[in-house]
Parts: structure tokens; C-alpha cells; sequence
């Protein structure tokens, strides 16, 4: 045999194939559900902020005056939803898997609260834009205010901020399914567990080695490096 044969033979013996962990596999399929998952719940708040400050509905009086009422009169919890997301996610991606179970719920709740915020704005327009009617016309109430109001048009915001609602619920549940396959946070986040020295040796200490007829003062008993003066001396072995 060649010796160019016998370095391509040990060259091709010498090469070792990669293997991934089976450890390191969860976490590869993790990583991205919980990137997504992230990714979609922040722009459903951005769009439920966003729908906050656009106009809902149109509304007309019965003295001929058009007003227009944005999310925030309409709705006005939706801005403090959609940054109550915002916190959220930000604890979600430190969370371990307990507490992502727990953020994920209340992620649900959250969405149901802007959907159903939205919902109830569509069902009574009048009721929606109450705030509006007072400001222009100074005439306060519920029932009273309500009474000017001859008609509404609704815009697509209230809808869309609906579907956005729906669709947070949605992510939320994916992320109860998908969570305990997450990597967890680096160890920078993780908790750090401090140890306590050995406590110096007291005067009550002290006092109780001499209750028990031992001397205080005494190192060698305690000391795991001493060792015995005859065992080590050679000369104690001869006679």
C-alpha cells in the first residue's frame, strides 16, 4: 500500500460527523414558537394602541353637529390593555415554565377584555360617544346625553380592534401549548444562590467546649491537617 493511499485511508478515519445533542434539539424546536409567539402578541398591541387613537364612529346630533369619536372616548381602557401586553411579553421571555403558564392566561384575559371593550362600543355608539356629546354641548348624563345623539357610522377600527382582541386569545393559547418547550432565559437572569462563610468561632462557643471538658484553645483537634507528632517522627518507632 501506497503511503498516499494510507494517509487518505487515516484522513477519512480521522473525520468525525457533528451530533447534536438530543438536550440540544428541544431547544433548537423551542426557540421559534417562542420568537413567534413574542413577535405576534407585540404587534397585536401595536395595533390595539394604534386603533386607540384612530376615529370609530361618526357621529351625528340632533342640533346638526358632527362629531367625531376617536378610540380613546369610545374606549378608553384599551391604552392601558395594550401596554399591560407590552410588560407582559417582556416577563414572558424571562419566565420559566410555571409562570409562563400563568402569564399566558392572563395574556387571554387581556384580549377578551379589548374585545369585549370594543364590542360593547359597537353595540351602543350613543352610549360610546356620551363623552364626546358633553364636551361640545355641555349636557351631561348617560340617558341625557345620549338623546342628542339622531344617528352613528362606525369605522373599521372598532372591528379591527375586535380581531385583534380575538386574535390575542388565540396566541395566548398557543403559547400555553407551546411554553414548556422554550428555552429557558441565559444565566445572567437566572437566580444566584449566595452561600454563607462558616460562622468564626464565639466566645459562646468557647464556653461550651469548656462545659464539655474540652480546651478552647486546642487546634489539633479540629485541624484536618494535623496529624499526629508520632506517626510522623521516625525516630519514635525505634527502641
Amino acid at each position: 500500500m501506497s503511503d498516499a493511499e494510507e494517509e487518505h485511508r487515516v484522513s477519512d478515519a480521522g473525520e468525525e460527523t457533528p451530533r447534536v445533542s438530543d438536550s440540544a434539539a428541544p431547544k433548537s424546536n423551542g426557540r421559534r414558537p417562542k420568537l413567534y409567539s413574542i413577535l405576534a402578541s407585540a404587534a397585536l398591541a401595536a395595533v390595539i394602541l394604534g386603533a386607540w387613537t384612530q376615529t370609530w364612529f361618526t357621529t351625528e346630533l340632533v342640533t346638526g353637529q358632527s362629531l367625531e369619536v376617536t378610540g380613546d372616548i369610545a374606549a378608553p381602557a384599551l391604552t392601558a390593555l395594550a401596554l399591560c401586553v407590552f410588560v407582559l411579553l417582556g416577563a414572558l421571555a424571562l419566565a420559566g415554565p410555571f409562570f409562563r403558564v400563568v402569564l399566558s392566561v392572563l395574556e387571554a384575559l387581556i384580549g377578551l377584555a379589548v374585545a369585549y371593550s370594543a364590542i360593547l362600543a359597537v353595540a351602543s355608539p350613543a352610549t360610546a360617544s356620551v363623552a364626546a356629546v358633553t364636551a361640545a354641548t355641555g349636557v351631561a348624563g348617560i340617558e341625557s346625553a345620549s338623546e342628542l345623539v339622531e344617528s352613528s357610522a362606525a369605522s373599521a377600527w372598532p372591528f379591527v380592534t375586535i380581531i385583534a382582541g380575538i386574535l390575542l386569545i388565540v396566541v395566548a393559547i398557543a403559547i400555553l401549548v407551546t411554553s414548556r418547550r422554550w428555552p429557558g432565559s441565559s444565566r445572567k437572569y437566572q437566580s444566584v444562590r449566595l452561600e454563607t462563610p462558616a460562622a468564626e468561632r464565639t466566645a459562646v462557643d468557647d464556653w461550651d467546649s469548656l462545659s464539655s471538658g474540652d480546651d478552647p484553645t486546642d487546634t489539633t483537634s479540629t485541624d484536618p491537617t494535623s496529624a499526629d507528632p508520632t506517626s510522623t517522627d521516625p525516630g519514635n518507632g525505634r527502641s
